[in-house]
């Protein structure tokens, strides 16, 4: 306790505030281009996508064929050069059913790149989906954000936000302050960024097994951005202002509920390995800033040497597109295959028939199949929809997309293929458990909009 009392030099607050205003800035601050907000993040990642445009999928394969390959050499023949590395060590040396996502992401890239093998793997609504609209968004904010991400982490925004926010994320969210960075990161910038917040810091001990799940699950939420999008292809873009209204009621509640029940509820407060865990209450005599702002400078003075940061920020990268790229790959066109070419997801949707029914949403046949098809994209729901007539119906279906949160070919991806401890079988229940809680809210209001 007595570091946290002797002075600081004007340059120690100096190395807290300087870094996390850019990491601010980068992350959190939406910027308006060409009518659209969005954040600086994305801007970088948007250049380097067109600056590199047709080579991305050719790049995102090569990296994720190289991560398959070696991964099989570190499992099987143990080579030195990666046993003796930490770091490569835990990219390569990955358990066995790992080693088979990371061979069948291979499989599908390779396939949907050279367009071989069977039409499953490399159709333009499976594997060619991913590999050609999403993993080279996915490639190009992995750059910035594994770059950037120490700017958020390492020099004692998250003590400030731990300390003032608390009392607050507490007793509402049974999650600790520092997890409204990550909430603000993925509302304002992209969920996939709120996620690899989560992991990193769930990786350094600032939160337990269960805080990491629970928001990983609950608050990597869609971004702004992205919600446009949605309602835009569903032709409803006069009704913006409601129809973010409604994701937030329908969000909150499903943050409130979801964290207290099974299986978010039965997970451990345990840390990351032998991760102690860091109390984040302010002692009786002081307040919570100026205990936030104390234990802000603490961390940036643990920060002083820039190549080490820098270097960090690279692993992130390295991490990010070795670690999570393949897992993608795999699960989100599997899921789209099993979308695409099977009854699936229509007969999970059957027992939606009488619910909306009950609700009086119009076309209830038609929208049934929307209501567990987002688990695979989140932007199938959209396109199945689009074709009903019903306004009231289209909105139903964009809200409930969106709020469901978990779909495989990005988040669920992303989820399985971090750190985070959540299970395949977990991502099906919190889905169905999200779209249980989200309906009547949404249902309601838009029975009252429209």
């Amino acid at each position: 306790m007595e570091s946290y009392k002797k002075p600081y030099k004007v340059s120690d607050y100096l190395r807290f505030i300087v870094p996390s205003l850019i990491g601010i800035f980068l992350f959190v601050i939406p910027l308006s281009i060409n009518g659209e907000f969005t954040i600086s993040v994305a801007i970088l990642a948007n250049y380097v996508q067109s600056f590199l445009e047709g080579a991305l999928p050719n790049i995102a394969t090569f990296l994720i064929a190289i991560t398959a390959l070696l991964s099989l050499q570190a499992k099987i023949f143990k080579p030195s050069y990666i046993s003796n590395s930490p770091f490569l060590d835990k990219l390569f040396n990955v358990s066995w059913i790992w080693q088979i996502v990371r061979v069948l992401g291979m499989i599908f890239s390779i396939c949907a790149l050279f367009n071989v093998g069977p039409t499953a793997f490399n159709s333009e609504n499976t594997g060619g989906l991913l590999l050609y609209d999403l993993v080279p968004v996915l490639f190009s904010v992995f750059l910035f954000a594994g770059l950037f991400l120490p700017l958020l982490l390492d020099f004692g925004l998250l003590e400030l936000c731990s300390a003032l926010f608390t009392k607050f994320m507490r007793p509402l969210f049974t999650l600790p302050g520092r997890s409204s960075i990550d909430c603000l990161a993925s509302w304002l910038g992209d969920g996939t960024i709120g996620v690899l917040l989560t992991s990193k810091q769930y990786e350094d001990g600032f939160y337990t097994k269960r805080e990491a799940a629970v928001i990983g699950t609950t608050f990597s939420v869609v971004s702004i951005t992205f919600s446009i999008v949605i309602i835009s292809y569903l032709q409803l873009d006069s009704y913006f202002g409601p129809f973010y209204l409604t994701l937030i009621i329908a969000g909150l509640a499903c943050a409130i509920i979801i964290p207290r029940i099974p299986p978010l509820s039965r997970k451990s407060n345990t840390n990351y390995g032998e991760k102690e865990k860091v109390d984040e209450a302010a002692p009786n005599d002081m307040s919570s800033f100026k205990w936030g702002i104390q234990g802000a400078v603490q961390q940036a003075k643990k920060n002083q040497n820039y190549s080490k940061v820098l270097k960090r920020g690279i692993q992130n990268v390295l991490d990010m597109w070795l670690g999570v790229l393949p897992v993608v790959m795999a699960v989100g066109t599997l899921a789209l295959i099993a979308a695409e070419y099977t009854p699936v997801f229509k007969l999970l949707g059957a027992p939606f028939i009488p619910v909306l029914e009950i609700m009086q949403v119009p076309e209830a046949a038609e929208a049934a199949q929307t209501m567990v098809v987002g688990f695979a994209d989140m932007f199938l729901p959209a396109i199945i929809g689009s074709g009903i007539e019903s306004d009231l119906t289209r909105f139903v279906i964009g809200c409930i997309s969106i709020s469901q949160l978990i779909y495989m070919s990005e988040v669920g991806g992303l989820l399985l293929g971090s750190k985070i401890p959540v299970s395949f079988l977990d991502l099906v229940v919190i889905f169905l458990q999200r779209t249980i809680i989200s309906l009547p809210i949404i249902v309601l209001m838009a029975h009252l909009i429209f």
